[in-house]
């Protein structure tokens, strides 16, 4: 994806979130793993004043007085996480998650920076809303957190937003997600005006006339169960047919979760003739398929796009290998207990993931050698650069932006409870393994296991 145009509208701090007091932290001799940096190797990691001050051999970096020390034998240290898609909530559904829990939930998964989706109560399509939720961020966030506004008012698919007064309010971007731009002449013009304010237009694709009134993958276990099924065409015709606007436009689109094979092929075509565009996967669609429904009809597993079937997901790892998948982006999607204790067909879509994001993809695909772990580490990361925000890397001068982790921590999703205010995980109950440890965000640090803050020195 290209950076923004040159007069693009970019005005004051992109992400927001609360002061807090800048780290005096020394990691000694972990794993340094930074793909972009190209450090692979162990490494003393200073961090001074909330930056990374100096890199060294094992055990020849000193430590300042009053500095944090940790041991990082046998462990990792990475570039923090970047999630451009995210939904804390906020305002209006805060019972789900808001603010402080969901980026704690950010922060408890390796996360330094989200992007919050705009299809809150009230809809974010509107400056004063925006600026409301920016002010919120800069009192409760623990981490860095941006927000894109809806493309259309009301996510109602028929009149634009104020683009450019909420691109100067602050806005990454624009997405109706949750509902697709399903009006073709919309989606050009918001195309046109984003040559004006700048931004990604970031986009769900389903027909809802293909999609109907589906709640798994149309296919053999749908049919199976008699559950009505959403066919794979419903999200690559879409994605078809959006590329080939946005290239006649020239404007940037990102196609948000990825589902479907014949949505790859969508995507690498279009990237093939030039199109501007890129394209995320979620955990859940890279490491489960639709036969997770059958053993467990659980509403857990019912997410939009659903999770469809082992072609589907080899293709979403294939796409992450030769790059037409360009990031991981968990799409965290918080309900209320009460809002999945329901039969399948009637609960709510969306599974929180922020928590389980990196390891349930190291867990599934690194440790049985599908993916390397720098492509993982990597990709997790990548969202960062799509929405023209700094991606972080581990090097000197740099803020601290990083997550410690232990890859050979085996622990049960959900056992000890969540960092998110809920609880609809679709990989709870199962042990994954590689556990983030500590996290340091914006310089700060704002996550410490718990039994590793209680032991470390």
């Amino acid at each position: 994806m290209n950076a923004a145009r040159p007069g693009a509208r970019r005005t004051g701090e992109r992400l927001v979130c609360r002061d807090q007091p800048p780290a005096e932290l020394l990691i000694r001799g972990a794993r340094g793993l930074d793909p972009r940096a190209g450090l692979d190797e162990h490494v003393d990691v200073l961090v001074r004043g909330g930056t990374i001050a100096e890199l060294g051999a094992p055990g020849t970096v000193p430590a300042p007085d009053g500095a944090e020390v940790r041991d990082g034998e046998g462990l990792h240290v990475f570039p923090g996480f970047v999630d451009p898609h995210v939904h804390l909530r906020t305002p209006g559904q805060e019972h789900k998650e808001d603010l402080d829990s969901g980026t704690r939930a950010a922060a408890a998964g390796g996360y330094v920076a989200v992007v919050a989706m705009p299809n809150t109560d009230p809809v974010v399509d509107d400056a004063t809303v925006l600026r409301s939720l920016r002010e919120g961020a800069r009192r409760e966030a623990r981490i860095p957190v941006g927000f894109l506004a809806a493309v259309t008012r009301g996510l109602a698919g028929a009149q634009l937003t104020e683009m450019a007064e909420l691109a100067d309010t602050g806005a990454l971007g624009f997405t109706d997600d949750g509902k697709p731009v399903h009006r073709a002449a919309v989606l050009r013009k918001a195309l046109q005006y984003q040559k004006l304010c700048g931004g990604v237009l970031a986009l769900h694709e389903e027909d809802p006339s293909l999609s109907g009134a589906g709640v798994m993958h149309e296919g053999e276990i749908s049919a199976r169960l008699g559950l009505a099924g959403i066919p794979s065409i419903s999200e690559s015709t879409l994605i078809a047919r959006d590329a080939a606007i946005a290239g006649y436009e020239d404007g940037r689109i990102h196609i948000q979760h990825l589902s479907a094979a014949e949505s790859v092929a969508a995507v690498a075509e279009a990237k093939a003739r030039g199109v501007r565009i890129s394209a995320e996967a979620s955990p859940h669609h890279l490491t489960l398929t639709d036969a997770e429904i059958l053993d467990r009809l659980d509403t857990r597993l019912k997410m939009n796009p659903p999770l469809r079937g082992e072609a589907d997901r080899r293709a979403l790892i294939a796409g992450l290998r030769d790059g037409t998948v360009d990031c991981i982006a968990t799409d965290h999607a918080p309900h209320a207990r009460e809002e999945k204790e329901v039969p399948f067909e009637e609960a709510p879509m969306g599974t929180t993931g922020l928590e389980t994001a990196f390891a349930a993809v190291h867990t599934d695909l690194v440790v049985p050698g599908v993916l390397p772990l720098a492509l993982v580490v990597e990709k997790l990361s990548a969202g960062a650069a799509l929405l023209d925000l700094p991606t972080p890397r581990i090097a000197v001068g740099e803020p601290a932006g990083l997550c410690l982790v232990d890859l050979s921590a085996e622990w049960q999703v959900g056992e000890a409870g969540y960092e998110s205010r809920s609880e609809n995980c679709c990989f709870a109950g199962r042990v994954l393994r590689g556990r983030v440890l500590a996290t340091v965000a914006a310089g700060a640090v704002v996550f410490r296991e718990r039994a590793f803050a209680l032991s470390a020195a």
